[in-house]
Order: structure tokens, then C-alpha cells, then sequence
């Protein structure tokens, strides 16, 4: 079970049987608003409530990499796009982008000229 708390730090909880153990796997020194994983369940994405977009990868038990850091406007969400080479992100403002994961690079933009809400 992963999960996060309002420090930006990301916990899995291991059960086995009736016992657990906790662990603290990486600290983005942000508020993570959502965690989503890839369907294959190899990436994790962390998206903060100040425009950051992490990519975590459970099995290699590093560092969150930064992969998006916007300002301009927050993001909502993201989810996985065709398995874990892309991701979409939507922003409170409306714009939708889908991004290539492996570098972050920017592959295309629609705005909703309308506000969103989870």
C-alpha cells in the first residue's frame, strides 16, 4: 500500500499476515495531490498541488525523479497514456498536455478554455 501525507513524503505499508512495516521511499518536499499508477504497475506518478509532476519507480526503490516542474498553473491530475511511455495532465484552468515520460518533453496542448474540477 502506498500512500502520501501532506509533507510530500511517499509511505508503503508492507502487510504480511496479521503484521506490517512501514517505509518511507522518497520525500518531494511538496503536497502530493495524487498518485496513479502505470498499468503495468512499474511507475508510480506523484503530481504535487504546486505544479510538479514526479515519476517514482517501486522496484528500484530510488529517488522520485522530477519530471514536469510548472508554475503557471497547478495541476489537477495525470494518468498513464498508451501504458508508461506517455502521461496526460490536466490543470485547474483547463489545459490538457500529454507528455512523453522519459524526459518530460511537452508533445501537445489542448486548452478547455474552462475551469476544472475533480
Amino acid at each position: 500500500l502506498y500512500f502520501s501525507a501532506q509533507e510530500g513524503i511517499l509511505f508503503f505499508y508492507q502487510v504480511k499476515g496479521l503484521k506490517y512495516e512501514m517505509k518511507i521511499y522518497a520525500d518531494v518536499l511538496q503536497p502530493i495531490s495524487s498518485l496513479v499508477f502505470s498499468p503495468d504497475y512499474t511507475v508510480l506518478l506523484l503530481v504535487t498541488d504546486q505544479g510538479t509532476l514526479y515519476t517514482y519507480k517501486p522496484a528500484h526503490s530510488g529517488e522520485a525523479v522530477k519530471l514536469l516542474d510548472t508554475c503557471r498553473s497547478c495541476f489537477l491530475a495525470a494518468d498513464f497514456l498508451m501504458g508508461n511511455k506517455y502521461c496526460v495532465s490536466v490543470t485547474i484552468s483547463g489545459e490538457v498536455q500529454v507528455w512523453f515520460l522519459k524526459d518530460g518533453t511537452g508533445l501537445s496542448k489542448l486548452n478547455l478554455d474552462v475551469q476544472v474540477h475533480v
